[in-house]
């Protein structure tokens, strides 16, 4: 749960949290990538190990000061729910766009390959899309459900989970509009072609206020 920070102090934690996840899905893929000798499936253990330990130091850290969503999907489920104003929403949006958007371009600095760039891996069909409601259906349950029972368990509840479905999901849960935008401006291992962002977007807005209905009924407040 946010504490009372002002929105400034929310939208930039919002910000951060955004630059370093994506920073490190796309780097770390990168990285992976460069190391695992053409075996994708090592590439890929890589690239899931570090993005849960991300998720959970993020978490972690910057939970208490705005939510810790890094996500545009969690952000229009807690504005749904009423836990977080619409105009607040819009600001944390913003900030995960425009500072995740960053982050891929960071890594791309680092790794000296060109800044601006479209990924030309193609992510499309039927399998794909239901992997990204799934993944994200699944992910909003993890964090109201762990939210409503053990909101200490939040940063592990959420790593562990997002591990786990970079394996069992056909799409490898992207479960991130602003996650799947950026990786579809990176020509690396963690990308997107531009042309298949707009169906995994609207699996994941599905997924999300599908899941956000379920999670009503089944963690209601005790009476």
């Amino acid at each position: 749960m946010a504490d009372a920070a002002s929105l400034g102090r929310r939208v930039a934690a919002e910000g951060v949290g955004a630059f370093f996840l994506f920073a490190c899905v796309i780097g770390s893929g990168i990285m992976a990538q460069a190391l695992a000798g053409g075996n994708n499936g090592v590439a890929l253990l890589a690239n899931t190990i570090a993005t849960g330990a991300i998720l959970f130091v993020l978490i972690t850290m910057l939970g208490p000061i705005s939510g810790a969503h890094f996500n545009p999907a969690v952000t229009l489920v807690a504005a749904m729910r009423r836990d977080l104003p619409w105009l607040d929403a819009a600001a944390y949006l913003a900030a995960q766009f425009a500072l995740g958007i960053a982050g891929a371009w960071a890594a791309h600095l680092m790794f000296d390959l060109p800044t601006i760039q479209f990924s030309a891996k193609v992510r499309t069909g039927l399998g794909q899309w239901a992997g990204e409601f799934i993944a994200t259906f699944g992910l909003v349950m993890t964090i109201l459900g762990t939210v409503r029972h053990k909101p200490q368990a939040v940063a592990a509840s959420v790593a562990l989970y997002i591990m786990a479905a970079y394996w069992f999901t056909s799409s490898t849960s992207f479960a991130n509009p602003a996650i799947t935008v950026a990786r579809s401006l990176s020509d690396t291992f963690a990308g997107i072609a531009p042309h298949d962002v707009p169906a995994f977007l609207a699996a994941q807005i599905a997924g999300a206020i599908v899941a956000s209905r379920v999670a009503a009924l089944l963690f209601r407040p005790s009476s």
